[in-house]
């Protein structure tokens, strides 16, 4: 039997009635059985410099102690001008120190995303894809959470109502927990490479 996984969530948003950050509250309700979830907050960290890499701030080494604690990851992205936001970026860049090293290197990820608009944050996660293509972070493919109109599917108290949404974000935790497992059996030789 495969032991708990934890998940560590975070939003690229710092605003506090942001769609993405209760899109990442909804996921705690959804979490499939054996799966927990620590949501994070980015706004204490700096801007990435290298000249404040070694050593971190506290509050990075916090945030990449937690993330490499954790299992997998789960991330949120509002779309800004056809990408993700600076504030998510950041956090990448300080995750992702050192080259090669770094607290995300190799941990499942799955992305989902809200927009008011029609297109869901496509754009936004596609550049976020690259950056974790490059960084050696697998990512969950399918399915993709891409939430438009997003005013319409959380009511006032910023609770996800839209019963599809609802499941296309279980799917997405179900499809999380097998890369996970499939990853875990890799790192003990149960499953052959396959490339």
């Amino acid at each position: 039997m495969l032991s708990q996984i934890r998940v560590v969530g975070f939003a690229g948003s710092l605003r506090q009635q942001s769609y993405n950050r209760a899109l990442l509250r909804a996921a705690l309700e959804l979490l499939p059985e054996g799966m927990d979830l620590e949501i994070v907050e980015l706004a204490d960290l700096p801007l990435f410099s290298e000249d404040q890499e070694l050593p971190p701030p506290a509050p990075v080494q916090v945030f990449c102690q937690t993330i490499r604690q954790a299992d997998a990851l789960l991330i949120a992205t509002p779309e800004y001008n056809y990408s993700f936001s600076g504030v998510l970026k950041n956090a990448i860049d300080w995750a992702s120190r050192p080259p090669g090293h770094g607290a995300m290197q190799g941990k499942p990820t799955a992305i989902m995303g809200c927009s008011i608009g029609r297109l869901g944050t496509v754009r936004a996660q596609l550049a976020l894809r690259q950056t974790l293509l490059y960084l050696n972070v697998p990512a969950v493919m399918l399915p993709e959470v891409l939430v438009t109109n997003a005013a319409e599917r959380f009511d006032n108290e910023g609770k996800l109502r839209d019963e599809r949404t609802r499941k296309q974000v279980a799917a997405l935790l179900m499809a999380l927990t097998e890369l996970v497992n499939v990853t875990r059996k890799r790192a003990k030789g149960d499953l052959a490479h396959t490339i």
